[in-house]
């Protein structure tokens, strides 16, 4: 279950309306005693590790479940991180593009104008922290990879079906 994707996720179409999927999921996760929280709205569920086993890359899986005619359910599936740490990596990714295109346009007028080219010197630093970032994400993905697993697993037997991760 590796992905180089930063949120692996996967569409399914179940035979159930909109509520009948949700109730089948919550339902079956809580009759299996399966070790996950379960946050139910309309329209979604959130499967996460439980709070004692939690650490810093622990993964959850969102499921956004839309209607695809009268009785059927296409379940978007997203694989991420906790939503703290999924927001500072968004930020840092944010702040990081902005600092390399900013820096990139300044590089490219300095040497238009013939000047010393220093904003391409904070450019490349900006393209190396954004591999950095990635990378770290990468790391993370590999440290939750047995409680995505794990989440997995539940998910496909709550609706009795495998399911692929692209």
């Amino acid at each position: 279950m590796s992905s180089f994707r930063l949120r692996p996720r996967f569409t399914q179409m179940l035979d159930l309306g909109v509520d009948a999927a949700r109730e089948k999921i919550v339902g079956q996760v809580a009759r299996d005693g399966a070790r996950c929280e379960v946050k139910s709205f309309p329209g979604f569920v959130c499967l996460r590790i439980p709070e004692e086993e939690r650490h810093c890359w622990s993964p959850r899986l969102n499921l956004s479940l839309e209607a695809e005619g009268a009785e059927q359910t296409r379940v978007e599936g997203i694989y991420g991180p906790n939503a703290n740490m999924w927001a500072a990596m968004l930020y840092a990714y944010l702040i990081v593009g902005s600092l390399g295109v900013f820096s990139g346009i300044l590089g490219g007028c300095q040497c238009t104008l013939g000047m010393m080219p220093w904003g391409l010197w904070i450019f490349s630093s900006m393209l190396v922290i954004a591999a950095g970032l990635y990378a770290m994400a990468q790391v993370g993905q590999k440290l939750g990879a047995q409680q995505t697993y794990q989440l997995h697993q539940i998910y496909e037997s709550a609706v009795g079906q495998r399911v692929e991760i692209g």
